[in-house]
């Protein structure tokens, strides 16, 4: 039976079975078709992130796959090397604790903290020229500090010494035992290097209103036996405190001698140019201590004070003998020192008259002390005998002090109290030695 179109009536199974296999292919069809159109569209938008240059699939497989190794690794990395202990290193022990024969730099937080990347300001564009302004200038204020006093290791110091004594010509250690070398003293003492003469740390003293720009003076102070720095020099006889309480534009160098001992061993200050190698050194730590690294030069040529307490007298001998620079010594002040070389002392007053010297003593030195004044006007040099005038250039003063006044307090008390600060006020105020005056002298006009 037909019916329409040439459809047979009993061919109705078949229709059927026929519309699920077209549905079926087309099913199939559309997934391939969806397939294709993104397989079309992912180069398609890879073409236009890369500027119209379409990659093949292999290069693309290829450089994903890179691209993976590449974030793996770079995740490995950071992970390896992102430590707690790169972003903040510890500081090196050499850092905290130098060494006997450098200096106590004094490290800044700065130098510890992790650095971090700085992003850059935008400047303003600069114009082509500048303004001049008929304003005033204001005066340069230079910025407020507190006074500095510092223990610092020096090579030129007077200890370790290894040479020889000139007294004798033999070696300063003069004794061994086992691994241990040592002095034995004019007293028959032993003082071992290791405890008595290892120590080349000097106290540096810089006032709070010391001015590296204006005229100044450095006092060299040797102290006497039985001491140390911090001990006598610093905290019992008060030295810095003295030197700041004058008002002068002055600091102060003390180097550690014979480690609490009584012993007046000169160690380095014994040999040709000592003293000048002591303070060319010492001008480089004063720059760094008062922050302005260009002052060295300054510091290197600045006229110096020498001040020798008791035992202090040798390395102050000695350094007017051969220390090389005595054309920079302006004054020589002795506080109950004058237990021998007189003839270094009148040598050194007789041919530089342009400083001053000063003597002052109680009856343990009074012997060698006259003695000393005698032989300074057997050569015509004018002797005073008190500290009541004026302080001039030239001027030769011995003092002596009376029963009430101690050796052992005789830095903080002898013919006044603090007499140390009282000498730079002296010298500071008197119009011809002024420090002004002093820091300009020609020094090769300094002796005749």
């Amino acid at each position: 039976m037909t019916w329409g179109h040439g459809w047979m009536v009993g061919a109705v199974p078949k229709l059927r079975a026929n519309i699920r296999a077209d549905r079926t292919t087309s099913g199939v069809r559309g997934r391939a078709l969806r397939i294709v159109l993104i397989s079309a569209l992912v180069p398609l938008s890879l073409t236009l992130v890369q500027c119209g240059k379409a990659p093949n699939p292999a290069a693309l497989a290829a450089n994903s796959q890179a691209n993976v190794q590449v974030v793996a690794k770079t995740n490995q990395q950071v992970a390896s090397s992102d430590t707690f202990e790169d972003r903040f290193p510890a500081p090196q022990f050499r850092e905290r604790f130098p060494s006997a024969s450098e200096g106590f730099l004094q490290g800044q937080m700065s130098d510890f903290s992790p650095k971090r990347a700085v992003q850059q300001q935008p400047q303003p564009e600069q114009a082509p020229y500048k303004v001049a302004s008929l304003a005033p200038q204001a005066p340069y204020q230079r910025p407020p500090r507190e006074n500095l006093t510092t223990l610092v290791s020096m090579k030129s110091s007077a200890f370790p010494y290894f040479g020889n004594n000139p007294a004798s010509d033999t070696p300063f250690l003069n004794i061994s035992k086992g691994d241990r070398r040592g002095h034995r003293s004019y007293s028959g003492r032993v003082f071992w290097q290791d405890e008595t003469y290892s120590d080349n740390r000097v106290l540096m003293h810089v006032p709070e209103h010391f001015d590296v720009r204006k005229p100044g003076v450095i006092v060299v102070f040797f102290h006497g036996n039985g001491a140390t720095l911090e001990r006598d020099v610093r905290d019992r006889q008060l030295v810095p405190q003295q030197v700041t309480d004058s008002g002068a534009n002055a600091i102060l160098l003390a180097p550690q001698m014979a480690i609490d001992a009584a012993d007046s061993s000169a160690g380095k200050f014994w040999q040709a140019g000592g003293l000048k190698r002591f303070l060319e050194e010492s001008a480089t730590h004063l720059a760094r201590v008062t922050g302005d690294p260009n002052s060295a030069r300054v510091f290197a040529n600045m006229p110096i004070v020498i001040v020798g307490y008791s035992g202090g007298f040798l390395p102050t001998a000695w350094s007017l003998e051969v220390g090389g620079i005595s054309d920079r010594v302006r004054g020589v002040v002795l506080l109950d020192a004058v237990y021998g070389e007189m003839d270094k002392f009148a040598s050194w007053i007789e041919s530089h008259r342009s400083g001053f010297f000063v003597s002052s003593y109680t009856r343990y030195t009074a012997r060698r002390d006259r003695e000393l004044m005698s032989t300074l006007r057997q050569k015509g040099i004018t002797v005073s005998e008190d500290m009541d005038g004026p302080l001039r250039p030239g001027s030769v003063v011995f003092v002596e002090t009376g029963d009430g006044i101690t050796h052992r307090d005789y830095v903080n008390r002898a013919w006044t109290r603090d007499p140390l600060k009282d000498v730079l006020v002296k010298m500071s105020a008197t119009p011809s030695l002024a420090l002004t005056r002093v820091a300009s002298t020609n020094p090769s006009a300094s002796s005749r």
